[in-house]
């Protein structure tokens, strides 16, 4: 496969490793790079390998999220037949636009990933609102290093499941010492990054004042240098404390194995927070044991590997810093737990994640991936009725089922285990999406999943016909069978995407016109790789209808597609989700709702919303009986607005409630757009 990847941070040859990994798995990788960049504290200037194929770009501006690349050789590398582009900025960075702008001007159709560290959930100020949403929507993947990013770029629009991957580590250059050392008279305290406020370097000098049989040696420069020399000399640790300046990268082994421990102490601003640390994975390769404050990501970064302390607390710092210097045993466990993770950080390992992504992006798939003995799951949502429960398990016989019960009812269990299904009890009845993400979480992670209504029956053979319809395809994310009811009339399977304007055209009865279509969820068959793709389904929004609408909607803005096999076959009763045909409506419309304003704004919503209220008008007028009265009800409905007038249960209502008593989020001004740690 043949990747572009446009990244500033390329400048430092070390950080070119996953592309050097990514290479040795068969791929070929171009690089843009910036030409020189400042990298802690230090201005890096790019050096290319022989035969490395990295392009400089000069750029204009300094702040990661405000500067742009020379246009020309971005345009001349999008120019070339690329397979993916791989782009290492933020979503809202002027560079993302730019390099997107290109991108369409060029022509060029690959799809492109983009990467976030931002792990503070921000309002940007326009433009820079638009570009990240625009961004993020049409993403074909975003890798992140913290979770927080991924949950925020999901939020913000992205509409599939954001991968948290490690920034990376070279583990040719940061190991361990080839010979033990001789013990130190004097422990050494290292710090490495950036000398400003946020991260922390002053909380370290005032720990190591609190622990007089200790040095510190700080790599490292920036606007905070002199203030801490004053306060070194203020605390009387002058004669302690080593500032060594900003080091070059190959000098930070050397740097690391000359500690007995380094320490992370990040705090959090209201601009900025840890995003990831890379120094902490880069010391523990060196087998040398890890202190960090809790900020940001640092505890989800180290794991168990490291001491983890309250950022600003002076006294646990030092509490710490004398633990590790002066237990051996918890030297040692630090020492072995941080060589652990920081092979997990590996660079063949990061660039396996890209490989994933890139194959997702470009829906190409291995043949160990696309092989016909690939395991399957069924996963069942019932909610009571246990007689038509039955009656699609026996079918099922044999194969591996999950049965949810949001109705957590002993006669459906009964009937699941008598099945040989496992059974499942959420405790709660969260809805048919919820459900489903309930037995996702415990399925073989392996297995395409088959979901099947408890009130549908299908049969081996119909399953059979799904499963090889959908692996004959590899850009297939879901199939499902034709239909009938129960005296074998034929069921619409598939239906058009609801939009703002489809409501307008359904009101006018046009709606068989329209394409771009997806297949119900009565009966559904998921390939792996897209649940892996688009992540599961949103049991935070949605409680009953729509939820296979959403996800295959967000399946589709990734490139997926969805298919009716006509040679699979299934008999659906219908109303197995609840004995109330009018609290089914509300549920369904509600659904409706929730879907326009998730993918097309407040805006959309209304536009969607007034067609309803002019074609259900015009029924009621028009329309005679039952009928007429039915157009009324929604009338009715959508004047008072279905979210708003749903029933659900209280347990689904707690989450929506939470949502809905959040404040707006407060905008970012620019000098604080996307502070990224290069640390």
């Amino acid at each position: 496969m043949w990747a572009l990847r446009v990244s500033h941070s390329a400048v430092v040859d070390a950080w070119r490793g996953r592309e050097r990994a990514l290479r040795r798995l068969g791929h070929r990788v171009d690089i843009v790079s910036a030409a020189a960049w400042s990298e802690g504290g230090r201005r890096v200037a790019l050096s290319v390998r022989p035969d490395e194929p990295v392009v400089p770009a000069r750029t204009v501006g300094s702040h990661p999220a405000l500067f742009l690349y020379d246009p020309r050789p971005l345009w001349r590398a999008l120019g070339r037949p690329v397979d993916v582009i791989d782009i290492h900025e933020e979503p809202f960075a002027l560079a993302t636009g730019e390099v997107l702008l290109l991108r369409w001007l060029r022509r060029q159709r690959a799809p492109y990933l983009l990467y976030s560290a931002q792990n503070i959930d921000k309002r940007y100020p326009v433009p820079f609102r638009w570009l990240e949403r625009a961004a993020l929507r049409h993403a074909s993947g975003v890798n992140v290093c913290n979770d927080a990013a991924g949950r925020i770029a999901e939020r913000k629009g992205f509409p599939g499941r954001a991968r948290t991957v490690d920034l990376g580590t070279d583990l040719t250059a940061f190991t361990p010492a080839a010979y033990a050392d001789t013990p130190r008279e004097v422990p050494v305290v290292g710090f490495a990054g950036r000398l400003d406020a946020a991260k922390g370097a002053d909380v370290l000098l005032r720990a190591v004042a609190l622990e007089p049989a200790v040095r510190v040696r700080l790599a490292g420069d920036g606007p905070e240098r002199h203030a801490l020399v004053d306060l070194a000399e203020r605390l009387g640790i002058a004669d302690r404390v080593e500032l060594l300046g900003a080091l070059a990268p190959e000098a930070l082994t050397d740097f690391y194995r000359s500690l007995d421990v380094l320490v992370v102490p990040s705090l959090t601003t209201p601009s900025w927070v840890e995003q990831f640390g890379r120094v902490a994975l880069e010391a523990m390769a060196c087998g040398i044991p890890v202190v960090v404050s809790d900020s940001g990501a640092l505890p989800e970064v180290v794991g168990d590997a490291a001491l983890v302390v309250a950022e600003g607390d002076v006294a646990e710092l030092a509490k710490a810093i004398s633990e590790v210097v002066h237990d051996t045993d918890v030297a040692r466990r630090l020492r072995a737990a941080g060589l652990k993770r920081a092979a997990a950080s590996s660079w063949d390992r990061i660039a396996a994640e890209h490989d994933t992504m890139y194959r997702a992006a470009t829906k190409r798939w291995s043949r160990e991936t696309d092989s016909h003995d690939r395991p399957l799951d069924v996963v069942v949502v019932a909610y009571g009725q246990p007689d038509l429960l039955g009656g699609a398990l026996t079918p099922l016989r044999g194969l591996s089922v999950t049965v949810v019960d949001n109705s957590s009812s002993p006669a459906v269990r009964a009937v699941a285990e008598a099945a040989g299904a496992h059974y499942v009890d959420p405790g709660r009845n969260g809805g048919f999406g919820a459900g489903v993400n309930e037995a996702l979480r415990r399925v073989d992670p392996r297995s395409d999943v088959l979901l099947v209504n408890p009130d549908a029956v299908v049969h081996p053979d119909d399953i059979a016909a799904l499963r090889a319809a959908l692996l004959a395809a590899p850009d297939l994310a879901s199939v499902g069978p034709s239909q009938v009811d129960a005296t074998g009339t034929p069921a619409r399977v598939e239906w058009p995407f609801p939009s703002p304007l489809a409501t307008w055209v359904e009101a006018a009865g046009l709606g068989r016109l329209r394409r771009n279509r997806y297949v119900i969820g009565s009966v559904l068959l998921l390939r792996r790789e897209a649940l892996d793709h688009v992540g599961p389904f949103d049991d935070e929004r949605f409680f009953l209808y729509a939820e296979e609408t959403d996800w295959a909607r967000r399946a589709v803005l990734l490139g997926w597609r969805h298919a009716l096999v006509p040679a699979a076959r299934a008999t659906h009763v219908g109303a197995a989700t609840s004995t109330d045909p009018a609290r089914r409506e509300g549920h369904f419309h509600a659904a409706q709702e929730i879907y326009l304003r998730k993918h097309f704004g407040s805006v959309g919503w209304q536009v969607g919303r007034a067609g309803q209220v002019v074609g259900s008008a015009a029924r009621g007028v028009v329309l005679r009986g039952d009928r007429r009265r039915a157009a009324r009800a929604r009338l009715h409905l959508y004047l008072a607005g279905p979210a708003r007038s749903e029933e659900r249960p209280r347990d689904a209502r707690a989450g929506r409630a939470a949502r809905a008593a959040r404040s707006d989020l407060p905008s970012v001004p620019l000098d604080e757009l996307g502070r990224v740690a290069t640390s």
